[in-house]
């Protein structure tokens, strides 16, 4: 389960706080949404969730299976299970995204105590789970997203969690930049990983994600708290009467 007790964030080297007290339980087997107006926090929840630099947690903790992550770094809370679909994926020239993609499964296997993957196991692997994303394996073999369209970024991102098989998966507006037929093929390979081992966490602007990917409880973010939870018509209130009332609330 993951469990985020009472967390305040903010920016390194400012005052104002991002996150003001947020408090969320997601058991695993289930998939939770967060939504919410810009600037409400939930990206900074994302990555604070898997620890990027230049956030700083003034309060709070995050727990994932009855173990505090606040004091790993990245690498440890991804051998933990933890992995996080970025909004605008980064480009890595010169690293060719078959070879990332080995790298980084064999550095979790190793520090999970799990026998590396030989290429040919690996190749068999990549191909299997490519092929249901609708990838090219042609693709893979270009720089990490350097050249994609929106799509290929995300489908390359579901590729590498698909891989990886982590327990808690987080996506952050996964659905940005995404046309219907990209959108469907992501939203096919994110319902394949649902699992009662898994837990998930889809946070996004908008309702049309939530069509493809039904949660399983909606949360509202606004103002660096939880306002609001419910199931997943939530989700089709907001679309018809947006977030001005939570908005105001705060205010």
């Amino acid at each position: 389960m993951l469990e985020i007790r009472d967390l305040h964030v903010k920016v390194e080297g400012e005052e104002r706080e991002i996150l003001k007290g947020l408090s969320l339980k997601i058991p695993k087997g289930e998939v939770h949404a967060i939504m919410g107006p810009n600037g409400s926090g939930k990206s900074t929840l994302a990555y604070v969730l898997v620890g990027r630099d230049g956030y700083e947690v003034t309060k709070g903790d995050i727990l994932w299976n009855g173990e505090s992550v606040l004091e790993m770094e990245p690498e440890e809370r991804a051998a933990k299970g933890i992995f996080l679909a970025f909004q605008y994926p980064i480009e890595i020239p010169g690293v060719a995204g078959l070879t990332f993609m080995r790298s980084a499964l064999n550095a979790v296997r190793k520090t999970r105590g799990e026998a590396e993957l030989t290429t040919p196991e690996f190749m068999k692997l990549i191909k299997e789970k490519a092929h249901k994303l609708n990838i090219d394996m042609e693709m893979l073999k270009r720089p990490v997203n350097v050249g994609f369209s929106g799509g290929e970024k995300k489908r390359s991102e579901i590729l590498q969690m698909e891989v990886l098989e982590p327990s808690l998966c987080v996506m952050d507006e996964t659905d940005s930049g995404l046309d219907i037929d990209a959108l469907r093929i992501v939203a096919e390979g994110v319902n394949a990983m649902r699992s009662k081992d898994r837990a998930m966490l889809v946070i996004t602007h908008y309702q049309r994600l939530l069509n493809h990917i039904v949660p399983d409880r909606v949360h509202v973010l606004a103002d660096g708290r939880i306002r609001k939870s419910g199931g997943a018509n939530l989700a089709l209130e907001l679309e018809k009467s947006g977030y001005a009332e939570f908005q105001e609330e705060a205010a």
